[in-house]
């Protein structure tokens, strides 16, 4: 019997003493994309939070397994290094902080933790340059400080690179699209999709489906109060897009 990847079983949580996320179900296996569509607010981020492990959230019912294992047991660290990475909706800025260090020191940290050996610097910067490159970063950029300066779409694509250089198991992709014009967009989406090899699995979170239209997801669900109330094909996004949220809320009640 297959294991699956993720295994969300009647999940509850909030922040704050406010339950967001009710009785949540999701299973999503090796290899493959989902899409989870919701309006704002509707607690979207907050799952990938919790999925990742910052503080602040809590979960007052239900389970959550990556890979056979309690995901709610794990640190945040340990969870990245068991291979979840989340492509966040607004990425912070780090002073002082090469890109170059950020991420040696993060591949090196997942290597360690896998009984790998760590990547030297030569090694390491000829795979960042190699990368870079998929997303338009150049040397010089990548020399600077984390997200320093970056407009809005150069800090969503170097959240591509840091994925294509981490090469996670299962990714996270909150509002990857947010920001993006429509050049950016085909790079970010561009280099997502050369990380689809049949293995790796995804979850993207998004408002729209322009995303959609690069990335194909094998699912798509309906997010709104806290559950998934309708899961479909890619068909299900373009529906949305001409429908709104109202009209499946309305069929949800």
């Amino acid at each position: 019997m297959t294991i699956p990847l993720l295994e969300i079983e009647d999940l509850s949580a909030g922040v704050d003493g406010k339950e967001i996320i009710k009785d949540f179900n999701l299973t999503i296996n090796s290899g493959e994309v989902h899409a989870l569509m919701g309006p704002n607010g509707a607690g979207k981020s907050t799952l990938s939070n919790i999925l990742c492990g910052k503080q602040g959230y809590h979960v007052t019912s239900g389970r959550i397994w990556f890979k056979g294992k309690d995901l709610l047991k794990l640190s945040p660290e340990e969870r990245a290094c068991e291979g979840i990475f989340l492509a966040m909706q607004s990425p912070v800025e780090i002073p002082g902080v090469p890109i170059t260090a950020f991420l040696k020191h993060s591949v090196n940290a997942i290597r360690k933790y896998r009984g790998e050996p760590e990547l030297d610097t030569m090694e390491f910067i000829k795979m960042v340059r190699e990368e870079g490159k998929k997303f338009n970063l150049d040397a010089e950029m990548i020399k600077r400080a984390v997200n320093v300066g970056f407009s809005g779409g150069e800090k969503k694509r170097l959240e591509a690179l840091q994925m294509a250089v981490l090469k996670p198991d299962f990714a996270i992709l909150d509002e990857a699209d947010s920001g993006l014009d429509i050049d950016a967009l085909k790079i970010v989406a561009d280099g997502v999709n050369a990380l689809r090899d049949g293995k790796r699995s995804m979850l993207i979170i998004t408002h729209f489906q322009r995303l959609l239209e690069h990335v194909v997801p094998d699912f798509v669900h309906i997010y709104a109060d806290g559950r998934i109330i309708k899961t479909g094909g890619r068909e299900l996004a373009a529906e949305l897009e001409q429908t709104g949220y109202a009209g499946f809320m309305k069929e949800n009640r």
